[in-house]
């Protein structure tokens, strides 16, 4: 597991996690599978489409999520 990613979900998070909490996930993710930091130009593109399909699985994921003992705040 990457160390710098951190849970984004209640209780551990008061509130809901925000958009660049959520993509920062997803780029040390990536950065972690990848094995690079910053990617050559040459993999910049295919880089960036898998920060984004992350982001939007982590969102999902996130989303979808039932905590016991949360209460829904609205």
């Amino acid at each position: 597991m990457c160390r710098s990613i951190k849970t984004l979900r209640p209780p551990v998070l008061p509130e809901k996690a925000t958009e660049e909490e959520i993509r920062a996930a997803a780029l040390q993710y990536v950065r972690k599978v990848s094995g690079f930091r910053a990617p050559a130009a040459h993999n910049q593109e295919v880089f960036a489409a898998a920060v984004d399909a992350v982001t939007d699985a982590t969102r999902d994921l996130l989303d979808g999520l039932q905590v016991r003992g949360a209460h829904a705040t609205s």
